[in-house]
């Protein structure tokens, strides 16, 4: 094997890397979007009986609740993508 081969079999396993933590933290991330948005759904009747503010839990967790964990997911993405893509850049300049 040349040096050739051995540059282009490294960037495939960072490549590679990189794809297998991106997958990872978007499933992880629609897991909890689908648990956010199943969840306030089907126990608004049970948390009906609760009160938060004067308004019955199950409206505050879907008309703000669940808004909330949305942005919360939208900036882990955010993060946690930058900081993996980061980690993909330094790993090219290492083998370049």
């Amino acid at each position: 094997m040349n040096d050739d081969d051995l540059a282009r079999r490294a960037l495939l396993a960072a490549r590679a890397l990189h794809w297998r933590r991106t997958r990872r933290l978007t499933a992880a991330l629609l897991l909890l979007w689908l648990a956010t948005t199943f969840g306030t759904v089907f126990f608004a009747r049970a948390l009906s009986g609760w009160s938060l503010f004067g308004w019955p839990l199950s409206f505050y967790l879907a008309a703000q609740g669940a808004a909330l964990v949305y942005l919360a997911i939208l900036l882990v993405y955010a993060l946690a993508m930058n900081r993996i893509d980061r980690r993909f850049a330094r790993q090219l300049a290492e083998q370049a």
